[in-house]
């Protein structure tokens, strides 16, 4: 173990005593309560099985609980990553899926090492939301076939059909489902109700305590059982965390292997930005910070051992760690015994799990998708009217439903970018001539009249999107004896902003004028400095204020003082 991560225990468990494992202990319990319903559903839902999802649970809880680089973190499969395996599961079945977890888990692994975890949360808030909204849609979506008894995905509407357009994406398939073209099982859609009705009707009284999710289960099966509904249900649930279907040598395809960097990345991407969300989410509500890059190594261990068990990746869940957190958990043992209680329920309880109707766990995932949206970031950003961050909210979410995951993080990063670029390019060039009176009042000795003197004071970066203004403020002025550029307001100078001063240096050597520069930011003299520009334009042309370039443009003039 490294250094920080016994610094990091021992100050955890500093003073731990008796009552605060009592606290620890009843919160693993709440949490493993919370746990149970979703890690099956999420097994599912990402394109696994039940058990796979309870494995990943079981191990995240212990492994990247012990390891976290905080102590309320809570890790296990999610919603926002089934979105992203699903689709690696349909088209490289389980093995795709497995090394898909073990490469993002090596990624991640890496981040956290090269502490480079500050990196993934330079994406915009925006663009976070709108993606996490689309998964929502996807995982909404998926669950329309169990939630309507649906035996396969209807072929769609009609119109669409005949323009051929197909049911891939998950906007198009909803389209396909709400065309009900296709037989509904009633039994299916009542059991699926009864969760969802649950999980949003359930007192908080009563939800506080026992998780809405868990009831909803409850009396979804005994519904199923006491009438005998003929439902599919789960299915065995084997009594071990080591499943039979899980990754080994012999099941990996070499050939498919550079198909899956992609999908890694996504994996990877995500895993990597939701824990750190997690983690600083949940670290004010505790006052407490997290080691991001700490949390990035254990995260990235705990993925890559998954699965050799035949789990699937996980990462930081937020639901379950504000469980956590609001049960009164004082440290990393709550992730570890809510991790050790799912393993009893696995080792003990698989036959009263296998019962559990997958209409019901449709019903768990369609209402957690509908409550991962960022409903409050949603409703304040058209509030306030930031069109802005509207479009791109829109955008991301959208492309997130019917492209690829990983497209849907470039095309909104990149929007993103554009935008920025566009406010950023703004910049306002003022030019004045010599404001004699104010220079006189500063107690500068200086003659009465300079109209040969301009000054222009810029605001704003220069750099290649402010070029066109900045050229248009100067392509109708004559020329001037002295210009004197002030650039206190200019923080930044790239390529192109070094262009626009060498041609005003061109144009003032044209008409025998001169030119000076004053009120350098030290990043804007730096680059003048590397470009050489420094030189051309003199350092004697060089000054710290625009009053020492104004009396000194003066002496050169000739303008004797003013007595």
């Amino acid at each position: 173990m490294n250094i920080p991560y016994v610094s990091m225990i021992r100050e955890e468990f500093r003073g731990y005593s008796p009552t605060k494992f009592q606290k620890d202990l009843l919160a693993g319990l709440t949490v493993a309560a919370v746990a149970l319903p979703l890690a099956l559903a999420f097994g599912i839902a990402s394109g696994s099985t039940p058990a796979a999802g309870l494995v990943t649970a079981i191990l995240s809880g212990i492994i990247i609980g012990g390891l976290s680089g905080a102590s309320f973190q809570i890790s296990g499969p999610t919603g926002a990553m089934s979105a992203v395996l699903i689709l690696v599961a349909k088209d490289f079945g389980l093995p795709g899926l497995w090394v898909t977890g073990m490469i993002a888990g090596i990624m991640i692994l890496l981040v956290g090492i090269f502490k480079l975890g500050r990196t993934v949360l330079l994406i915009p808030r925006p663009v976070i939301t709108g993606f996490t909204s689309g998964i929502a849609i996807i995982i909404f979506v998926g669950q329309l076939g169990n939630f309507f008894g649906a035996t396969a995905a209807p072929a769609g509407i009609p119109l669409l059909t005949a323009l051929g357009v197909t049911t891939d994406s998950s906007l198009l398939r909803l389209f396909g489902y709400l065309g009900f073209n296709y037989a509904i099982n009633v039994q299916t859609v009542i059991t699926a109700a009864i969760v969802i009705a649950t999980m949003f009707l359930l007192p908080k009284s009563i939800s506080k305590r026992v998780p809405g999710s868990l009831i909803g289960l409850v009396i979804a099966t005994l519904i199923v059982l006491a009438l005998g509904w003929n439902v599919p249900t789960i299915g065995v649930i084997p009594s071990s965390i080591i499943l039979d279907q899980r990754l080994t040598l012999d099941v990996i395809v070499l050939k498919d292997l550079p198909k899956l960097f992609m999908p890694a990345l996504s994996v990877a991407a995500l895993g990597a930005i939701e824990s750190l969300l997690c983690g600083a989410v949940a670290g004010k509500s505790v006052g407490k910070r997290m080691d991001g890059d700490m949390e990035l190594i254990a995260q990235g261990i705990g993925n890559l051992i998954i699965p050799l068990f035949g789990g699937v990746p996980a990462t930081a869940a937020i639901a379950r760690t504000s469980v956590g957190v609001a049960s009164g958990g004082q440290t990393r043992l709550v992730s570890i015994i809510h991790g050790v209680i799912l393993l009893l329920c696995a080792l003990f309880l698989g036959p009263i799990i296998s019962k559990i109707p997958m209409a019901a766990l449709a019903g768990v995932l369609m209402a957690t998708a509908i409550r991962m949206n960022e409903w409050s970031e949603i409703r304040w950003m058209i509030r306030h009217k930031f069109r802005s961050a509207i479009v791109l909210f829109f955008i991301t979410m959208l492309a997130t439903a019917m492209l690829d995951l990983t497209q849907a993080i470039i095309i909104g990063v990149g929007l993103s970018g554009l935008f920025y670029i566009y406010r950023s390019s703004t910049i306002e060039i003022t030019r004045k001539e010599v404001d004699v009176r104010m220079l006189q009042q500063r107690g500068h000795t200086i003659d009465d009249s300079h109209p040969e003197i301009s000054v222009a004071y810029i605001t704003g970066p220069m750099f290649f999107a402010a070029a066109q203004t900045f050229r248009k403020a100067f392509e109708d002025r004559t020329c001037d004896k002295v210009l004197i550029l002030s650039m206190r307001g200019v923080p930044l100078i790239d390529v192109s902003g070094l262009e626009l001063i060498e041609e005003l240096l061109e144009q003032q050597e044209k008409c025998k004028g001169q030119l000076m520069l004053c009120a350098l930011q030290p990043a804007v003299m730096q680059m003048l400095v590397r470009s050489k520009l420094v030189d051309e334009v003199g350092k004697d042309n060089i000054f710290w204020a625009a009053d020492a370039a104004i009396l000194e443009a003066n002496r050169r003039l000739g303008f004797p003082p003013a007595a």
